[in-house]
């Protein structure tokens, strides 16, 4: 064996085992969660040393029962078979509340009583109040600034990427990348609009949407997702599934992408030509779609490159970032994905990065193979970003042999 084997041997073993924790890990949340989010930030702003009036406590203490009550029966009449958008949103915003609270309730719970306690300031009563007004301050203000963050048209992301095997008459093909809108029980259109908007001001050559276009059937979410039969582009506007397209009629979702004018590509390719120099535009179907019963289904990385040259460079569509082990291992020298959404509230993006080789922006894989991972452009569920700005990204090839 190689010493380059043994590397790639080492990181799939790695990889693996990240994977496998993260099971061990998800198999516990549903149980574990819902009672951490709401009885930590209890016990942290009503009992930690506080002793409030007694109508403060109760009152308290009934409102963190209400979230822990509420949140998941929200959660499940918006999700689950009924799909009641209000009840969804509801569900989601305690979700995203109850997080924050319970993440900086941890952190100044313990970082900011110790230093209150070596300072010496106070005696243990004032200190624990001064923490419980601070959690209740940095959340709020995390709170209004991430909900205002979630719902502006994201900053475009501008970057050039070299490709080796690009020629030199494909260099400055500009790639417009957005994924991840997820469409769903907050009506989003005219945001839809403006994001649109803000793409075709890119003048993109190629612009791709990577998957998890709504939460919700196409019918459903057809008027959100309507303004995307608007973008232009110059080449091709192609798509790819998401896992999120799987949870809602993905078959509906590549029908309505198709009338909109957008190419689906489904574990197929399509050539971009300039010049005497050609780029393969491949894409594939999200890792989830084989396990969803859907006929013809599955990513399949061989059917998607079918007939390409292997001589000629490739940009792969894929939404989960994962996949570049396998584009990877076939040499590609470009894949684009989504998904993680740079984790969407801090500090999420750990257990994020447990599933995914990277968390955003650009990573290199084997001997060849760039991945670029999008924040993506919406949301999902709690209508919060923190420490995590969605994107839309403006990708410009490179060629080592551009011309002068």
């Amino acid at each position: 064996m190689t010493a380059t084997s043994s590397i790639r041997s080492a990181d799939d073993e790695a990889r693996a085992a990240r994977r496998s924790r993260l099971r061990r890990v998800m198999r516990y949340i549903p149980l574990v969660a819902p009672v951490l989010l709401w009885a930590v930030p209890c016990w942290v702003l009503l009992y930690g040393g506080q002793h409030w009036p007694l109508p403060v406590t109760l009152t308290g203490t009934a409102l963190f029962a209400l979230g822990l009550v509420g949140m998941p029966f929200a959660m499940g009449r918006g999700h689950g078979r009924r799909q009641q958008d209000g009840a969804a949103i509801v569900g989601d915003t305690l979700l995203g509340t109850g997080w924050v609270l319970f993440t900086w309730s941890v952190l100044l719970g313990v970082l900011l009583r110790l230093a209150l306690t070596l300072a010496g300031v106070g005696g243990s009563q004032d200190r624990a109040r001064i923490v419980t007004w601070a959690v209740l301050g940095v959340s709020a203000v995390l709170l209004a600034w991430g909900y205002a963050e979630a719902r502006r048209v994201p900053r475009v992301r501008r970057l050039d990427v070299q490709l080796p095997r690009l020629g030199a008459a494909l260099d400055g093909t500009r790639v417009a990348l957005i994924t991840d809108t997820h469409y769903g029980p907050l009506d989003r259109a005219r945001w839809s609009a403006r994001v649109c908007e803000a793409v075709n001001a890119l003048e993109a050559d190629l612009v791709c949407h990577t998957g998890d276009i709504a939460d919700g059937t196409a019918d459903r979410r057809r008027a959100q997702a309507a303004p995307l039969g608007t973008v232009r582009a110059t080449r091709a506007r192609v798509y790819v599934t998401g896992n999120h397209e799987y949870y809602s009629e993905a078959q509906g979702w590549v029908d309505l992408m198709d009338e909109l004018g957008w190419e689906p590509l489904r574990n197929r390719h399509l050539l971009l030509e300039q010049g005497g120099d050609t780029l393969v535009v491949a894409g594939v179907d999200d890792v989830t779609a084989e396990a969803s019963g859907l006929e013809g289904h599955g990513a399949h990385l061989e059917g998607a490159l079918d007939g390409a040259d292997p001589d000629l460079p490739v940009l792969l569509l894929a939404h989960q970032p994962k996949f570049v082990d396998r584009a990877a291992a076939a040499g590609i020298d470009l894949q684009l994905s989504g998904h993680t959404h740079g984790g969407q509230i801090w500090p999420f993006h750990h257990l994020v990065g447990l599933d995914q080789p990277a968390l955003a922006g650009l990573s290199h894989h084997g001997s060849r193979t760039i991945l670029y991972t999008s924040r993506g452009t919406g949301f999902w569920g709690p209508p919060f970003r923190v420490f995590a700005p969605s994107e839309i990204t403006l990708l410009v090839l490179r060629s080592p042999r551009r011309p002068a």
